[in-house]
This record gives C-alpha cells, structure tokens and sequence, in this order.
C-alpha cells in the first residue's frame, strides 16, 4: 500500500485530503506542523509527499528537500495558495513532482497522487528486479520459473556430494551454467572448473587434451602436457556433449571413473584422479544407449543425478527477466543507454517460440541494442523473421517422434488457443464445427 504523509496548516484543507486520500485506498498520515513533518519523515520514509509551501518555522522547501536527502525516491507534491512562476520553477529545479494552486479540485489531487503512486509503484518493481539479477548474475543463471527453481534446488542439494551428475536438454538452455553452478556451491569451488566439448574433437585430438602425454609419445612431442583430468585436480571436469564421445573414448573414460586413475599417453606410471565429473548433451541418450552407441555402463555411471533442463518455449515466463539482464549487460559493454523495451516488442519476443533457446534469445538482445539508438529496444531493432512469422516448434516426446495423430491433437489446440473460437478454428482447419467438436471430443479438448 502506498504510504502518504500530508502536511498543511490549514485544517479544513488536510481533513479534505487525508478523506479523500483514504478512500482511494492510500495509507495517509497527516499532521498541520512543517516541524512534526520533518521529525515524521526522519523516523520512517514515504512513497509521496503532499506539503503546503507557505507554513510557519518549517516551510514546503525545506521538507522537499529534506525528503530527497534521505529517500530520493519519494514523490513530493507541493501545494500553495501563493503560486508564482518563481515557486513553481524552484520546485521543479528542487525535485518536486508537481506544483498545485489553491484553491484545487479533489480530481485533480486524485489524479496527480494516482500518477505519482504509480511512478514510485514502478521504481519499486525496477529496484526489486535489479536486486534479482544482481543475485543471480553471481551464479549466471536467470529464472523465476518453477521448474527451473526447482531444478536450481536439486542443484543445490547434490553439489556438496560429489555424486557425478549428467544434464540434459537442447542446445543452449544452459546446461554449462548449471555445471558452474553446482561446482560454486560444492566443496571444490576453490577447485578449478574446466569445460571440454567433446564433439569439438577427432578421438585422437580429445584423447590428448583429457590424458595429456609424455615427451615422446608421438612425433612433435617434445615436452609433456598434463591433460584437462588432470588439471581439473580437486576440481570439476565439465564434459559437453559427452554422447559425441566414440566408443573407445567411452571406454578408457568409463575406467577412470571407475578406477580413480589414468595414464598419459606414452605414460607407463598411472595417475591418480581426484575430480568430479560433470556430463552433458543434447541428445535423448537412453535412446544413444538402446542403439547400442552410448555405453550403458558409463550412462549409469554419469547419471547418479540427471538434470533435464526445459527448453526456453516452456518457460516463457522467464522471457521478460532475461530481455532486462541481456539489456543490462549489453548496453554495459556497449556503453548505451537502452534499459527498457516497448510491450510490443516484449510481446512479440514472449509469443517466439526460440528453437535456439536462451543462446537464440541472447542474440536477439544483443542485436537490438546495437540497432537502438534510444533509451528504448523497438519492434523496428528485433529481426524481420521474428515480426513476419510465427514459429510453432515440434518436438520428440520422450525420444520418440509424435504420431500423425498427436500432431493433428497439439494442431487442433493451437489453432483454437490462438482464435478463442469454434467457428473461425473449423474454418482454418478447413473442416466444418461438427466434425471440429467430434475431433474435440475424441482427444478431450472439451474445455
């Protein structure tokens, strides 16, 4: 609720505001001393500020400026029954919402406390907002969604195990910022953190960067390198896109969990391991494994805890947290001023269905920023595909393919999520309402 003090000498004119005020819903303190104003504003702070200017002792200047030396946010409103141009421009030079001449009408005080309460409404919600990215741009992931916190939880739970973990989902939900993450909150986040993608390399060339090797061991190997399990020593290992891995990777890797320890390549002693292993990919890897591609020794192995990370289409609500941080952080590194973004474009972005996912998301903010050359990111600054088209993005259930029929069933929902009604759905559907309430009815889409 909105917290208001006024403050006016007269008593007629503050018993009529302090009513009026209260039964717009306002929480209204009010008091006829400029002196017991001030002693009032020193104990606690106020959204907005009502004061006569001329007042004994202590006159509306001072308690305006009083309020913007402790709360810069309240909202101060000056009224005077001697306005002069002088009064209304030092007000508004001082920090003053507005300046009112006596006598006034009570719907234009309704109305000018209503835009103030409203402007500080907003910067309330900014600062809460900010506070919220502040705290989760210390661990890089940004969601309010309830899967994602809910998976943020469970990452808060097996970090200090050093149970092994593999994280699925498609490409670019996040799956490396959830590795950070549980790395931070484990007992090895003074450890190092190393990333290896392991669809980025021949066997040949991943096997080198994970063992390392001796001098010797092949032709220009003139001095030894320690390998990434190695150098992830009292540390974690990340490793993306581990199904990309072939099967004698999988092999000398599944040994090394097993084994706590390794050879280089040319190495003779072996070395031991003290790392935790964090997997990831893409891919539906039960279904690597029922084709005989992924061991199913090292899937179990790796996947004491899964974390299935929701695609961005799922969790739309987080769109609008992401557009502010990527806005924050691309206009820091641009040196621009572009903090906010129209509803139409916010809209547009909302209702994208982001095959490319966060990554796709990110990109997008980070070209519209470089487009704008105001305070504010346009429809005009987003690509012309996202203005133009309407992506519907299908997907494999639970690595498998949907049927005809499922397809027709999530078609038929779409379309009348989409028009609101029966009769325009079954002429997009190019079918009659008959046959649209039977088809309705025989995959339960009544209501």
């Amino acid at each position: 609720m909105t917290k208001i003090l006024v403050v006016d000498d007269e008593k007629i004119t503050l018993k009529n505001l302090e009513h009026v005020l209260k039964k717009e819903g306002y929480d209204v303190t009010a008091t006829q001393s400029g002196v017991e104003a001030l002693k009032l504003i020193e104990k606690q702070p106020f959204d907005i500020v009502l004061t006569d200017i001329k007042m004994e002792k202590v006159d509306g200047f001072e308690i305006l400026r009083r309020c913007k030396s402790l709360y810069p946010d309240t909202e101060v409103i000056m009224i005077t029954g001697y306005a002069t141009v002088e009064n209304a421009v030092e007000a508004m030079k001082e920090g003053a919402f507005y300046y009112i001449s006596k006598p006034f009408k009570l719907e234009i005080i309704r109305k000018i406390v209503k835009e103030a309460s409203e402007k500080v409404n907003l910067k309330k919600e900014v600062k809460q907002l900010r506070e919220q990215l502040d705290f989760r741009e210390k661990v890089n992931i940004i969601t309010q969604n309830i899967k994602m916190l809910k998976l943020l939880e469970i990452a808060r739970q097996i970090s200090p195990t050093d149970c092994n973990v593999l994280i699925t989902g498609e490409s670019g939900t996040g799956k490396e910022l959830f590795a950070r993450y549980i790395h931070l909150n484990s007992l090895r986040k003074s450890g190092p953190f190393l990333a290896v993608n392991c669809g980025a390399f021949t066997e040949e060339l991943l096997s080198n960067e994970l063992f390392g090797h001796e001098k010797g061991a092949f032709t220009g190997a003139t001095t030894l390198k320690k390998g990434l399990i190695e150098m992830a020593s009292s540390g974690t290992l990340f490793l993306d896109e581990i199904t990309e891995m072939s099967q004698t990777m999988q092999a000398k890797f599944l040994r090394i969990i097993q084994e706590k320890e390794f050879f280089r390549l040319g190495g003779t002693e072996p070395i031991s391991v003290d790392v935790r292993f964090i997997a990831a990919t893409n891919r539906d890897i039960r279904d690597e494994v029922k084709k005989g591609k992924f061991r199913e020794d090292l899937y179990y192995r790796l996947n004491v805890v899964n974390l299935e990370i929701p695609p961005l289409r799922e969790r739309k609500d987080d769109v609008p947290l992401l557009v502010a941080y990527f806005l924050k952080k691309y206009s820091s590194i641009m040196k621009k001023e572009v903090f906010k973004i129209s509803e139409e474009a916010l809209n547009l972005l909302i209702n994208y269905d982001y095959p490319g996912n966060i990554r796709e998301l990110e990109n997008i903010i980070e070209r519209a920023v470089v487009l704008c050359n105001s305070s504010q990111v346009e429809v005009e600054h987003l690509p012309d595909d996202l203005k133009e088209l309407k992506i519907q993005v299908f997907v494999k259930k639970e690595g498998k393919f949907m049927t005809l029929e499922e397809l027709e069933k999530e078609y038929i929902k779409w379309v009348l999520k989409e028009v609101g009604n029966k009769t325009v759905a079954a002429q997009i559907l190019g079918i009659d309402r008959v046959s649209l309430w039977r088809k309705m009815k025989n995959y339960g889409l009544e209501d």
